[in-house]
C-alpha cells in the first residue's frame, strides 16, 4: 500500500511538472509575441526600443528584488508609464491564467541570468 501511495504521488508531482513546463513554453511564446520587441527575448531590456526607452534589466538581482509577483502582474495587468516609456496592458488581450504565466516568466528570467553567470564561473 505504501509503494501505490509513492507511484501515485510520484505520478502526480510529473503531471504537474508537465503541466508547469507547458505553461512555460506558452508564456515564452507571449513573451516573444508581446514583449520581447522592447524587452528582449533575454529581458535585459537591450534592443533598439529598450535602450531608447532606458528600459530596467529584469534578470537583474536588483529588478527581482525590488518587484513583487503582485507588481509585476499589475504592470502586465495594466502597463506602466515611466519617463518616456509606456507599455500597454494586457487584462483585456490575454486571460488571468495567461497573465499568470507571464508573471513567472519573468521571475524565471532572473533565474536564467543568475544561472549563465554562475556557469561563466565555471
Amino acid at each position: 500500500m505504501r509503494c501505490l501511495s509513492k507511484l501515485v504521488l510520484a505520478g502526480i508531482v510529473c503531471t504537474a511538472s508537465a503541466v508547469a513546463a507547458a505553461d512555460m513554453k506558452k508564456a515564452e511564446r507571449n513573451w516573444k509575441g508581446k514583449c520581447a520587441s522592447c524587452h528582449g527575448a533575454d529581458g535585459k531590456g537591450q534592443t533598439e526600443q529598450g535602450k531608447k526607452l532606458k528600459l530596467q534589466d529584469l534578470t537583474s538581482a536588483s529588478f527581482q528584488k525590488s518587484k513583487t509577483d503582485a507588481q509585476i502582474k499589475e504592470v502586465i495587468d495594466n502597463g506602466t508609464k515611466v519617463g518616456d516609456a509606456e507599455m500597454e496592458g494586457y487584462k483585456d488581450k490575454l486571460d488571468a491564467a495567461q497573465i499568470d504565466d507571464l508573471t513567472a516568466y519573468v521571475r524565471s528570467l532572473g533565474k536564467s541570468s543568475k544561472a549563465a553567470k554562475k556557469k561563466a564561473k565555471h
